[in-house]
């Protein structure tokens, strides 16, 4: 039978209005009420499929008995589809969405499409687990004063490990944090002084939860303590501030996750100091206890990169992981949950074209599996300005023309059948980009559609001239 279960759509209104009557303000307060992930808080209220055991926890909760608001006609409706698809012959795939998602012989059932955009949700079915590296980050992050760096161009699916590797670390009994560096305002990176105290701020407010006595507490010994500043200096302050007062407050490990790490980049004065403080903190865990308690998991993205001194940066040091590539069993898994049983020949058409690069992988078998466009049609269209990665496409040749030198050595590298021998910095920023992969001092474009796409704009980019 189905997986899942949703709440009927009129009584959706009845179910908000009962969260905020228990007391539960935001959809995150439920969260850590029940110990799930937002994601699900968010699929609930919206009558959107979840787990049968989150929906009856929920129920539970908020004082619902499951028959009251659960939407039996649809899970009926859901399980006929299935009856019928196990009894008929195969036929096109719905573009409508929910999208059954699996044929008779497939571990599958019925989910609805997911449009791969940003963080991959924690309960998501299209979630590509990368075993070796998942369990090696779970086992790092239990580790005392452990720091775990993830490091990939855009939309390899940084974000949704990270994620991953913070709600295990929930579930091992941490307190965790996570600060997302792309919510704060321009104001708090005008100074040093100013963003440390906006970072110990955002953490003592997380640490503090809803326990509005120690928050006011912990924020008025940061307001006093942070007078001595220029005294001490302000990497100096902030630490003093966690040895101090927030880690006699905690009785257990604080893991800390920082999103968007990269957007420090944009201001020097900040990203060496505190990067140089990380580094600090968690060289001291090899010597003091204390800093123990600490564990750091951090995300950047390899497009926004710029040299670093190596001596400051956290970026040489603790475990750092690069994202692979999904593999073909991998996308053929995948194209299975999107209800498209492709033989192999349809998926090397795919790998042929864009590799196992997560994010265009992903978008393909959405657009295909939803009726959009058919595969030939994909084949054909996806290297050109009007395919469906015209935004993607588009926004690293505009990378490329403001650095007018690399983006003639792309020139360079895709008028050619065989891998090219570029200069270091070239080799690397290509590579940070995303665009090229490595065969010991020669580069060769990534994937079939960036050669394809970048001959075509160059070409188009001559006759203009």
């Amino acid at each position: 039978m189905p997986r899942g279960i949703r709440v009927s759509t009129e009584l959706i209104p009845i179910v908000k209005q009962r969260m905020l009557q228990k007391g539960f303000a935001r959809q995150i307060d439920l969260a850590e009420r029940v110990g799930r992930s937002q994601s699900v808080i968010n699929f609930f209220l919206n009558g959107r499929t979840v787990e049968y055991l989150n929906f009856y926890e929920l129920c539970q909760v908020l004082g619902f008995e499951v028959q009251e608001i659960a939407d039996f006609e649809a899970l009926a409706s859901l399980y006929t589809q299935k009856t019928q698809k196990i009894t008929s012959s195969p036929s096109s795939s719905s573009s409508v969405l929910p999208s059954p998602v699996a044929t008779s012989d497939s571990a599958y059932l019925t989910l609805e499409l997911e449009y791969p955009e940003g963080e991959v949700p924690l309960d998501s079915p299209f979630y590509v687990e990368r075993a070796s590296i998942e369990q090696r980050c779970y086992a790092e992050i239990k580790k005392p004063g452990s720091l775990i760096r993830i490091k990939a161009p855009q939309h390899m699916g940084k974000s949704s490990l990270l994620a991953r590797i913070l709600q295990q670390a929930q579930n091992q009994g941490n307190k965790v944090v996570t600060i997302d560096f792309q919510l704060a305002e321009e104001e708090l990176f005008c100074d040093l002084n100013t963003f440390l105290h906006w970072f110990c701020d955002t953490v003592t407010e997380a640490v503090a939860g809803n326990n509005r006595e120690l928050l006011e507490k912990l924020l008025q010994q940061l307001d006093e303590h942070w007078k001595s500043r220029q005294r001490f200096g302000y990497m100096k302050s902030c630490k003093n501030y966690f040895e101090r007062y927030l880690f006699p407050e905690i009785n257990q490990p604080l893991v800390l996750g920082l999103e968007k790490v990269d957007r420090l980049f944009e201001y020097p004065k900040i990203y060496k100091d505190f990067f140089g403080l990380l580094r600090a903190v968690h060289e001291e865990a090899k010597r003091r206890d204390i800093w123990k308690q600490l564990r750091l998991a951090i995300a950047y993205s390899t497009d926004a990169y710029v040299p670093v001194d190596i001596n400051q940066s956290p970026f040489n040091v603790g475990l750092a992981l690069e994202l692979p590539e999904f593999t073909h069993e991998q996308v053929k898994d995948l194209a299975q949950r999107h209800q498209l049983n492709w033989n192999d020949t349809e998926i090397n058409n795919l790998t042929q074209l864009v590799g196992g690069h997560p994010f265009l992988v992903r978008l393909a078998l959405f657009q295909i599996a939803n009726g959009e466009i058919n595969l030939a049609n994909f084949l054909q269209t996806a290297p050109t300005a009007a395919g469906i990665y015209r935004q993607h496409l588009q926004r690293q040749e505009y990378i490329l023309q403001q650095q007018p030198e690399l983006g003639k050595a792309m020139q360079d590298m895709v008028a050619n059948d065989h891998p090219v021998i570029l200069t270091t910095e070239f080799r690397f920023k290509l590579y940070s980009l995303g665009l090229v992969t490595l065969q010991n001092d020669r580069v060769t474009p990534r994937c079939e559609l960036y050669r394809q796409y970048f001959r075509t704009s160059i070409k188009d980019n001559q006759k203009i001239m």
